[in-house]
Formats: structure tokens, sequence, C-alpha cells
């Protein structure tokens, strides 16, 4: 066999025994009647995006398995800019090139592109979002973590309420009172309707934006955390009781087959979120920057 040949069977491997580890997703105490029952899941879903054991307590704060994986995910962000641009290269390595990669994305396209030549301002903001995010949102695909910590709604909502401050902050700074007034009364719209149209856009901008970049983000790492635990748990449950159950077992490979499919599909949804969430950042802040428009 060639070493690509090797690479790839490798490859595959590594990928169908990480698949098999989201099987600790189902809670311990979980029991599955695969006689009974054609998928597998918990008496309540929450148990799958909760962790009440703390790792340790440091007077009334619990330092939880969530907590962890947040801290995790920070460090992670930092090391990586770190070690990628603390000694700059003409002809960086493979690491270097990745990150710059990123840096210039965020930078030209998502913070230039969309706010304009202020944008530069907001590259650093935006840069952190995008990798914490990315980095979040990848803790769904790794074995042995396996979950996102983005499915939790406090962070994507803290995350919200960051730029929500950031795009009110910049509106008042840059244009004054007439940022809330261009929003309460609009002057491109006629007399008649302003009230109505300012009123729409009121509950729109101060309201809905953060509301909405919050729930995007969490619904969709929910929706995916919890398809890959049920479907890749409710195949490996069936396998394994394919004594007991008979040919009744082969239940569980339509389930195992779809997941795997979503485990490979969840890599782009991850992606695209992190870019969507960082993108409508940079959206809400050129409405702040460039009310006009």
């Amino acid at each position: 066999m060639t070493w690509r040949g090797r690479l790839i069977l490798l490859g595959l491997a590594a990928f169908a025994i990480g698949v098999a580890v989201y099987s600790t997703s189902i809670p311990e105490g979980h029991h599955c009647d695969t006689a009974a029952e054609i998928i597998c899941a918990p008496t309540n879903v929450v148990e799958l995006f909760e962790f009440k054991e703390a790792l340790f307590s440091i007077g009334p704060f619990d330092f939880t398995r969530t907590v962890f994986l947040i801290f995790l995910g920070t460090a992670a962000v930092v090391a990586s800019l770190y070690f990628a641009f603390r000694t700059p290269k003409i002809v960086p390595g493979k690491f270097g090139v990745v990150m710059e990669s990123l840096v210039s994305f965020v930078r030209d396209d998502v913070a230039k592109g969309t706010i304009g030549p202020e944008g530069t301002r907001y590259a650093p903001y935006l840069l952190a979002i995008f990798l914490f995010v990315l980095v979040g949102n990848i803790f769904e695909l790794i074995p042995l973590i396996n979950f996102p910590v983005t499915s939790r709604m406090a962070l994507p909502a803290m995350l919200a309420v960051f730029t929500w401050v950031i795009f009110v902050f910049v509106g008042f700074a840059k244009n004054g009172f007439s940022y809330f007034l261009g929003v309460v009364w609009p002057k491109s719209v006629p007399v008649g309707l302003r009230w109505l149209v300012g009123l729409i856009e009121l509950v729109s901008i101060f309201i809905l934006r953060p509301l909405t970049l919050a729930v995007r983000l969490f619904a969709n790492l929910v929706a995916g955390h919890l398809m890959l635990t049920l479907l890749l748990a409710s195949g490996w449950a069936f396998f394994a009781s394919a004594g007991d159950i008979g040919f009744r077992a082969l239940i569980g490979l339509p389930w195992f087959l779809f997941g795997l499919a979503i485990f490979a599909f969840e890599f782009v949804v991850i992606v695209l979120q992190a870019y969507i969430f960082t993108l409508l950042s940079a959206v809400y802040i050129q409405t702040s920057v460039h009310p006009e428009h």
C-alpha cells in the first residue's frame, strides 16, 4: 500500500474514532432500550448542554466544564496569535501563513470591505470575535470535547451585547443625538409614515439586532450538537446491542451513516457561522459610522 493509501486509512480511522467518542455526550444515567426504541435520546435534551458538576469552586464561583472550555478557547486564540506573530518572518511557516491569511481576510474583506477605510480601527475586535467564535464552534468536532461552547445562550448573548455597545457608542460618538433622531424620525421617508418606520427601526436596531445576532449562532450550534449526539449515539447503541436484538441492530446503520454525513457538514456550518457573526457585527458598526447609508 502506498503512503497516500495509508494516510487516507489513518485519516478515516481517526475520523471514525473521533465520531465514536461523541457517544459519550449521552448522559451516563440514560438507558437506551434498543428493543423498543428506534433512536436513543435522553429524557431531557437539556442534559446535553448542561454540566452541573463543577470541576472545582472558588467561593461562590463554580468552575464547570463549560467555563473551562471558554477559558481554553480564549487561551487558544491568544496563543495562536502570539506564536504566529511574535517573531515576524519574511517567509513565514505554514502556521504563520494560515494566521496571516485569517488576519488579512478579517481586516481587508470584512472590516475594511464592509465599513470602509475606517474599518481598520475595528479590525482587532472583529478578528477577536471571529477567532473566538470559530474556536468555540470547532470544539463541537474535537474528540474528547465534542461540545460547542457557543451552544450555551449566555456566550452568544454576551458577544452580541459587545457588538451592540460598540455600534451604539460609535453612532452617538460620530453623529451625536442626530444618530438617534435619524432612527426614530427618518427624513428619507414620507412624513406620514415616519412615525411608523421610526418605531420599526427603533425596535429593530436597539432590540432585535443583538437578539437575532445571538440567537442565530446559538440555534445553529444547538441543532448541530443535538443531531450529532442523537444520530451517532443511536447508531453506536444499536451496534453494541447486536447480540441481544439480532438483525434489529441494523437500525443503527442509517443513523450512524447520517451522523457521519452531518459530522462532515458541521465543519462548513462552524466556519460559516463564525463568518456570519463577524460580518453582521461589521455591518452594524458600518450603519453607525455611515448612518446615511
